[in-house]
């Protein structure tokens, strides 16, 4: 039998007498000094918790502090919440390959960042619009017209142009985009 003895655990020691050592016990989360066991595993279990918060794990006999375990389940919901984001950003949109098509054959865009219906356009889109010619025609205060708008003859929004120059003012079907510019409509 070793002569150490863990600061919590308690196994009266007698001299040779038969008398008591003057010996302490210490909790060894606030090192409060105790006679005996039964004060101090009473302390543990009222003031630190140590029956309520620690858990042996099944037949590893390793004990997990349910606040270390809320942590490790907190990072592991951050790591996967990372990755699907990383991951949903990171595929391509619906109409990628369409977009680029319009852009490849000249097809433009012309719209206001006010207009309800340009924005129904780059909704229908969604990610792939970033593909698509698109033109700002509003100044910063909407109030007016921008000169690249005017000189194309833009008199509504949002108004589409195409190769062959002519133009369609209004929100256009994906299927109305196909058969204005020669793009195949995406499946």
């Amino acid at each position: 039998m070793s002569d150490e003895q863990p600061k919590d655990q308690a196994e009266d020691k007698k001299d040779n007498t038969g008398d008591r050592r003057d010996e302490r016990l210490s909790c060894k989360e606030c090192n409060r000094n105790f006679d005996t066991i039964e004060p101090l595993n009473q302390h543990n279990a009222a003031k630190h918790g140590s029956a309520k918060n620690e858990k042996k794990s099944s037949g590893t006999g390793i004990k997990i502090k349910k606040k270390h375990a809320y942590a490790v389940v907190g990072l592991v919901i951050v790591i996967l919440l990372i990755g699907f984001t990383v991951v949903s950003f990171s595929a391509p949109g619906k109409y990628d390959d369409f977009a680029k098509c319009l852009s490849e054959k000249g097809v433009k865009f012309y719209g206001a960042f006010w207009c309800s219906h340009c924005a129904n356009q780059k909704a229908m889109f969604g990610k792939s619009f970033q593909y698509i010619n698109y033109i700002e025609c509003s100044t910063p205060d909407g109030n007016s017209q921008l000169p690249v708008c005017k000189d194309a003859g833009v008199k509504s929004y949002p108004t589409w142009e195409f190769p062959d120059g002519t133009k369609e003012a209004g929100e256009l079907s994906v299927q109305q985009l196909s058969e204005k510019s020669g793009c195949p409509v995406p499946q």
